[in-house]
C-alpha cells in the first residue's frame, strides 16, 4: 500500500534530454518549462495528431514541472509517474498508427482523492480513514480510461470534503499557486492548486456546496458544477456532483463529453441524451441575464469581487444581452437549517468511531460535527426540508431568466493555515452562499475568472442556468472567456526546479 503522502520527483533519467516539441515547433529544454505550459488539452490532441509533440515527451515535461511546484503546493496525492510514462509510450504507439483508443488519448488528468481509482485507498482527507482499497474505479474514472486520458495521480481534499481549504488531517497542507500563503480552495483544493500550476490539462473534482466552483474561482481556473445526474458519481446524494476543472472552457467541454456518458451505479444519472457539447453559441443578444449581487445571507461581497462581477455583467450587456437584478434565492433559514443537517450527518459517522480514532480528525471538522449530537431527528428533517425551498426558489427565478451571474465567492483567498475564511467552526458557511443554492436545486453553475485583486489575487464570476442546461452555461462562458482573453499563469518557485524533496508512490 502506498505511503501516507506519496509524492514523487519524476526523478531525472537519460531520457530527460530530449528536446521538447509543441505547436510544431522544436523548443530548448530552457523554454519547454513555459512554451508546454501554455498547452491546453485540446492543443495537446492536436499535436499528439499531427505528431509535433508526444504523449512521452510531454509527460517528461510534465514531471519536470510537477517537481517544481509540488514541494510549494503539496498538491498530489498517490503520483505515478513511472505509471504514466508506460501509458504515455503506449499512446505514442498508437498515435503513430493513427489509431487513438479514444477522444483522449495520452491527456494526462489527475483525479481528486474523493474519487474511486481501483486498487487505491480513499482517505477522504482524513487521518482518521481506514485504507482500504477501492474495488473498481468510480464512473467517472473509468469514463476517462475508456477514452485514453492518463490518470496519473490524486489531487488532496481536506478531511471528508466539508471545508473549503486545503487544511487536511491526513495530506499535507495545500496551497494556492497564485500565493502560496493562501488557500487554494476545497474541496478540491489540490485540484485548484495543480490547474492553476499546470500539472496537466484536465482536472477531476466533486461539489456539495461549492467544491469546484470555490478553488476554480480562487485559482482563476474554470469549473464547471454539471446538472445533479449529468455525470455519473458513486456514491451518489443530493446535491453531489462530479464534473471538471481546467484553464480553459475548451477542455472542460471535451471532459464533459467523456463524463457524461452514463453509468448504471447511479441511480439518480440523467438517460442518455445526444448533447453536441462542442456546438458553440454565436452571441447573448435577447439573453435574459439575471445579476445576483446579494445572497441573502452570509459573508458582504468585497468591494474589488463587487467591481469585478459587475464589470462582466456590463461587457454582457454591450453584447446585447438584458441584464437586470435578481433578488437571492438563499435565506439564513436556508442556510442554517442545512448546516444543522449536514452537522448531524457527520456526527453520525464520527459517533460510531472509538475515541482514539476520533480524535483523528482535523479538529475544526470535530468540533463543528459535535454539535450534531445535539440536533434533534425532528431538526434534521426540518434541515433537510430546506433543500426544497432552495429548490422552489431557484425554480422562480429561472421562470424570469435564462442564466444568472454572480460572484463565485464574496471573498477573494483566505490564509492557507485556516479552515474557511472565518476559520471559526461555528460559522463555517458564511461563504458558500452564492454557491450552496444550485447543489440542492440541481442546476448546472460555472465559475470563471472575470480578473484580480490588486494584490493578484484571482476573482471568480459565477454563471448559473437552468437544470439541464448544461450546454448553455459552458456556451456562455466560452463567450465569456473570448471577451476577457487569456490568463498569464504563475510561473514554479525558481529555487525548486533542480532540488526536489519529495517522494515516489
Amino acid at each position: 500500500m502506498p505511503s501516507r503522502h506519496s509524492i514523487s520527483s519524476g526523478a531525472s533519467s537519460g531520457d530527460d534530454d530530449v528536446r521538447l516539441t509543441g505547436r510544431g515547433k522544436t523548443t530548448s529544454k530552457k523554454n519547454a518549462m513555459t512554451a508546454l505550459a501554455d498547452l491546453t488539452g485540446i492543443d495537446l490532441l492536436a499535436c499528439f495528431r499531427d505528431k509535433s509533440l508526444s504523449p512521452v515527451e510531454y509527460c517528461i515535461w510534465l514531471e519536470r514541472q510537477i517537481a517544481a511546484w509540488e514541494p510549494a503546493l503539496q498538491a498530489l496525492y498517490l503520483y505515478r509517474p513511472e505509471m504514466a510514462r508506460a501509458e504515455a509510450k503506449a499512446s505514442e504507439a498508437r498515435w503513430m498508427r493513427q489509431a487513438p483508443i479514444g477522444p483522449l488519448d495520452g491527456v494526462p488528468v489527475t483525479v481528486k482523492e474523493l474519487i474511486a481509482t481501483a486498487g487505491d485507498p480513499i482517505p477522504l482527507g482524513s487521518a482518521a480513514t481506514e485504507l482500504v482499497p477501492a474495488r473498481e474505479d468510480a464512473p467517472s474514472v473509468a469514463r476517462l480510461r475508456e477514452d485514453g486520458a492518463i490518470v496519473f495521480a490524486k489531487t488532496t481534499c481536506p478531511d471528508y470534503g466539508m471545508l473549503s481549504s486545503g487544511l487536511s488531517s491526513f495530506h499535507p497542507l495545500t496551497r494556492n499557486p497564485w500565493d502560496v500563503s493562501k488557500s487554494p480552495g476545497g474541496s478540491s483544493s489540490g485540484s485548484g492548486a495543480a490547474g492553476a500550476a499546470g500539472y496537466g490539462p484536465l482536472h477531476l473534482g466533486t461539489d456539495i456546496g461549492g467544491s469546484i466552483r470555490l478553488p476554480a474561482g480562487w485559482c482563476a481556473l474554470f469549473g464547471l458544477k454539471p446538472s445533479q445526474g449529468r455525470v455519473p458519481i458513486d456514491p451518489f446524494y443530493l446535491g453531489r456532483v462530479a464534473g471538471p476543472m481546467t484553464r480553459t472552457v475548451a477542455d472542460s467541454v471535451a471532459m464533459m463529453a467523456t463524463l457524461s456518458r452514463p453509468d448504471w451505479r447511479d441511480g439518480m444519472s440523467l438517460p442518455p441524451q445526444a448533447i453536441d457539447w462542442f456546438s458553440q453559441a454565436t452571441g447573448v443578444k435577447g439573453l435574459r441575464i439575471g445579476l445576483m449581487r446579494d445572497a441573502g445571507c452570509g459573508l458582504p461581497v468585497e468591494a474589488e469581487v463587487r467591481e469585478a462581477v459587475a464589470a462582466a455583467a456590463r461587457q454582457f450587456a454591450e453584447a446585447g444581452a438584458i441584464i437586470s437584478e435578481v433578488a437571492p434565492v438563499l435565506t439564513r433559514e436556508m442556510l442554517d437549517g442545512l448546516d444543522r443537517f449536514w452537522r448531524a450527518r457527520m456526527w453520525a459517522e464520527l459517533a460510531a468511531f472509538d475515541a482514539p480514532r476520533r480524535a483523528k480528525v482535523l479538529p475544526y471538522i470535530l468540533q463543528w460535527a459535535e454539535k450534531g449530537a445535539d440536533v434533534s431527528g425532528v431538526d434534521v428533517i426540518r434541515g433537510y426540508h430546506q433543500t426544497n425551498e432552495m429548490r422552489k426558489a431557484a425554480a422562480l427565478l429561472f421562470r424570469e431568466v435564462d442564466l444568472v451571474l454572480s460572484p463565485t465567492s464574496p471573498v477573494v483567498a483566505f490564509p492557507a493555515e485556516w479552515a474557511s475564511p472565518l476559520n471559526d467552526p461555528q460559522r463555517p458557511f458564511e461563504h458558500i452562499a452564492f454557491t450552496l443554492p444550485w447543489n440542492m436545486a440541481e442546476n448546472p453553475a460555472a465559475s470563471i475568472n472575470c480578473g484580480f485583486t490588486r494584490s493578484g489575487l484571482p476573482i471568480g464570476l459565477q454563471i448559473i442556468g437552468p437544470r439541464f442546461a448544461d450546454l448553455n452555461v459552458l456556451q456562455v462562458a466560452k463567450l465569456y472567456e473570448s471577451w476577457r482573453g487569456p490568463i498569464v499563469w504563475p510561473q514554479p518557485p525558481v529555487n525548486e526546479r533542480s532540488s526536489p524533496s519529495f517522494r515516489r508512490a
